[in-house]
This record gives structure tokens, sequence and C-alpha cells, in this order.
């Protein structure tokens, strides 16, 4: 009966009572290529060859026969590799040495079974089913499970990369000084005060301090979103000169001047409810305050003007009804006063250098006096008894005391 060759290495295998006087080479030359099969081959493809056929011979030296190969050549599209025979049940470390930047494709028998891309320059492990005509190429390494995997050079991954553990770590450097570490439900967090940064170490994120995110642009930082930014506590600009511009074009600024305030641009308008009621400096030295309808000023004390009044139009003031004689100033300057009794007029609260009127209405004739810090002549107070109407006038020489608050009447008006 005649050797066989049907191992996985194509070694002879030489049945009883064959190869007399011949064993010891074959064996020796089994033993060869078993060394051969433990060490690597380089097969080159020929140049541009979009196929290419690797068939381990019968108990002769093969580059296919070695666990791992190199594939040398030049390609210009990718190249697809058949091993044979495909009846081979064999484990490859195969490396593209190609030139060209073009795959090659590992594959068994002549069929449509799979196979296994190899991208230029790289190396992969890919176990061979043996399965005939059909047979299968695996990459052994496509979902690797190891404990601790160590890389000394680059590590490259083509697809996703997965830490599975809570509490995850990634270390960087040479002596582990920068950490991302994985919090369960909230993030990744970078420890210490380390730099996330962009572009150089001039434009980065961190946290400078406890408590304290720090994003720092080597020129400028630009938030852009399609709605809105959102600053949820104070927001400082911690520069003497600051500026902030509006618009588009920063057409509008408002601009810090250390130890006096805020200056807003050329003759631009501070507005309320629409552009119809604003404040602004309509020309050099004027500062014009417009009011749609109407301007109300109003204070708690007083409204001090330190200056001139000029008005256009006319003056108002509020109408205040007074019947019992007593006329509290802080609350007006303009009075209709209607006795319905003998009282006595008596201002309060007033103000140096206010002034005003009452118009009295004594139709009924009631009799009036004065309190001391009223300065009116007697005949005046006298006549203002007789029944009829009067304008009295009143002015404030002082806060308090007798006769500080010169009044003065006309005669009956009806």
């Amino acid at each position: 009966m005649a050797s066989t060759f049907v191992n996985n290495l194509r070694l002879e295998e030489m049945t009883t009572g064959e190869q007399s006087g011949t064993w010891g080479t074959k064996t020796n030359t089994n033993l060869e290529l078993v060394g051969e099969a433990l060490g690597f081959g380089t097969e080159a493809i020929t140049t541009n060859a979009n196929t290419h056929a690797t068939t381990v011979a019968d108990a002769t030296s093969d580059a296919g026969r070695a666990i791992y190969i190199i594939y040398t050549g030049t390609l210009d599209s990718a190249c697809t590799i058949t091993i044979g025979p495909d009846t081979l049940k064999r484990v490859h470390i195969i490396k593209n040495g190609t030139s060209g930047s073009q795959n090659i494709l590992i594959k068994q028998g002549s069929g449509g079974g799979a196979a296994v891309t190899i991208p230029p320059g790289d190396t992969k492990v890919v176990s061979l089913d043996g399965g005939g005509s059909g047979a299968i190429v695996t990459d052994v390494f496509a979902s690797l499970s190891t404990v601790d995997l160590k890389v000394q050079g680059d590590l490259t991954v083509g697809d996703d990369l997965t830490l599975s553990s809570d509490s995850a770590v990634v270390t960087f450097g040479a002596d582990g000084d920068t950490t991302l570490t994985h919090t369960d439900g909230t993030g990744l967090t970078l420890n210490g005060t380390n730099k996330l940064t962009f572009g150089d170490a001039a434009s980065f994120v961190h946290q400078s301090s406890d408590g304290v995110l720090t994003v720092d642009g080597e020129a400028t930082i630009d938030l852009n979103a399609s709605t809105a930014v959102l600053v949820s506590n104070d927001l400082k600009l911690n520069s003497d000169s600051a500026v902030v511009g509006f618009g588009a074009d920063n057409d509008t600024t408002l601009t810090h001047t250390d130890g006096t305030g805020l200056t807003l641009n050329s003759t631009n308008k501070l507005t309320f409810g629409d552009v119809a009621s604003f404040v602004h400096q309509s020309s050099d030295g004027v500062l014009t305050v417009a009011g749609e309808a109407t301007i109300a000023l109003a204070a708690s004390t007083a409204v001090t003007v330190s200056n001139d009044i000029t008005v256009a139009g006319r003056a108002t003031g509020t109408q205040t009804a007074d019947n019992d004689g007593n006329f509290d100033l802080t609350v007006s300057n303009f009075w209709t006063f209607t006795p319905d009794g003998n009282d006595t007029i008596t201002l309060t609260n007033p103000a140096i250098g206010q002034s005003g009127v009452i118009y009295l209405d004594n139709s009924g004739g009631h009799t009036l006096s004065a309190h001391a810090s009223l300065a009116i002549n007697a005949d005046v107070l006298s006549a203002l008894t007789t029944a009829g109407k009067y304008m009295v006038s009143y002015y404030c020489t002082a806060t308090s005391g007798n006769d500080t608050i010169l009044v003065s009447a006309t005669g009956a008006l009806t």
C-alpha cells in the first residue's frame, strides 16, 4: 500500500512494509518539515495579480506550510489568496507585506466559504476548517477575550472599543500621571488638575481648583448654539475695560470703565418695551430720555434736578383734596381745600425751597386760623374767613420753625 499525505502538514505517512531502506531518510524529511511548519515563510505574489494560490506540497519544503506566512509583492487591487488543499485544518499567522496599499483576502476551497481580509501592513491569526470546496476561514482574534493586555507600541482599533466594567480607568503616561475614570451613570473624570487640551497646550478645559472649571482659549472662545447659551448663575467679566458686543457685526457694545461703570457706544439706545421708549446720548453732552407716551419718575423720597429744567409742553402735578386744613407736603404741592368747619391751616413735612398752591373753597365762610409755622398777613388770614373761593400760595424757607412757611392769598375769586 502506497504512502499517503492526508495530515495537516502534508507529511509522508508510510504504510507497513513500504519504503524499505528509506525509513530513516523519510523520517528525517518529515521532522524537517515539522520544524518548517513551526517557523515562518515568505511567499511572493505575482505583480498586480488579483488571485493567488498557496498549495502546501506533499513531503516537500514549502513556505505555505509555515505557521507564520508573509506575503510580498506589489498589488494594484485586492488579491484573493486560496490556501490548499481544501482539507487542511490549520491555524496560520499571516501578514500582508505587499506594497501598493491593497488588501489581501485569505480563503480555502473553491466555493464561496467565508474569507478573512487583511489590510496592508497588518497581521492576523486565521483558522482553516478544511471543509472542502466550501471551507471557511475564520479570524481567530475577531472576538478576543483576555484579562490583561499590554501593548508596547501603538494600538489601532478599527471599530468600537468597549471598557465593560464600571469604574474602568484609562491610564496615560510612562508614570501613569493622567487617568480617565468611568463613574457609573455619571460619565468620565479626568484626574487632578490635568487638562484636556485642543490644538496645543494653550487651549484647554480643566478643573483649576476644587469647584472651579476653567475653559481657556489661546485667543478666543467661540460658544455656538442653535437656540441659546444659558448661564445658570453669575456671569463675571473679570478684566478692566471688558467689552460685551452685540449683533452679527458687533455694532452695539457695552464697555466697562474701571471705577466708573458701563458705557453704551456712540448714539445707540437702551430701549424699553419697544424701540419707542429709550435712553441714549443723542449727541455729545446730550442725554435723551424718550417715552412713547409718558415718562413717570417715582422716588421714595425725592427726585433731584441739579440744574435748569426746560419744559417744551405743559408741566402738571398731582392735585390732592383736603377738608381738615392739614396738608402733608410730602404728598403733593397742589391742593383743593373745602373746610367743613372752623380749621387751623397746617403745612407739615416741608422741604426747603418747596412751593405750591392751595385752591380754597370756603363757601361756607368758616373761620380759619394759621399754625405758628405760617408767616401770613393777619388781614389776609381774616379775609379768608369771608365766604368765597381763593388761591393760596406758599413757599418754605426751612423744614421747621415759626414763620418759616411764607403764605399769600388772592382776594376772593367769586
